[in-house]
């Protein structure tokens, strides 16, 4: 599958051949260098990342599936939507994901809209396999963009409504008011002929 231009290329590749994991299972420890968690954080609108490492074992199943289960870990720059201060955060995120053959997601996607109508569980669906490769970085990057939390906050920072007791006459419908009051003191209610 070709990317399309609008696309923006993964950040963090550690493509693994199918073909080459053996029988146990394989694991892998992977850490982003500096070059990887800025092109993270662009990616991911962050302010900056300044760790990211994952770990994965991946293990083979039945029907050319692999699990893929591990974590990945990382402390991200962000700025506070309340005090605007520049925060870090501290993600830990676990993964459990099933690789797929392409020509089966269909079919397993299928079986997937089947369990969400019983009362079990729903697995997820899933994840194709690419060219022959099960791509870790995009795993961890993935993962690190589901565990971002879109507002951050200082801890502590609580949002306040800004409540001013200023000048009642001074509110952005005063003017308004100013001008409809303005014909009441013209005089106008006078009985004619007084």
């Amino acid at each position: 599958m070709s990317k399309t231009g609008t696309e923006k290329p993964d950040p963090w590749r550690v493509p693994v051949a199918v073909a080459q994991i053996p029988e146990t299972g394989l694991h892998r420890d992977i850490e982003a260098d500096q070059a990887i968690r800025k092109a993270v954080a662009d990616t991911g609108g962050l302010r900056e990342v300044l760790s990211a490492q994952a770990s994965f074992d991946v293990t083979p199943k039945s029907g050319s599936r692999f699990h893929v289960a591990g974590h990945v870990r990382a402390r991200i720059g962000q700025t506070c939507v309340v005090t605007l201060e520049e925060i870090e955060n501290e993600i830990d995120e676990p993964i459990d994901l099933i690789f797929a053959p392409p020509e089966q997601i269909p079919q397993m996607a299928a079986l997937v809209d089947d369990a969400e109508e019983s009362d079990e569980e729903t697995p997820d669906p899933p994840e194709p396999i690419e060219n022959g490769t099960i791509d870790l970085g995009r795993v961890a990057t993935d993962a690190l963009y589901l565990a971002v939390d879109p507002y951050p906050r200082k801890p502590g920072a609580v949002f306040e409504p800004m409540v001013e007791a200023a000048d009642p006459e001074d509110h952005p419908f005063a003017a308004l008011k100013a001008l409809k009051a303005a014909p009441k003191k013209s005089g106008t209610r006078k009985p004619k002929g007084k």
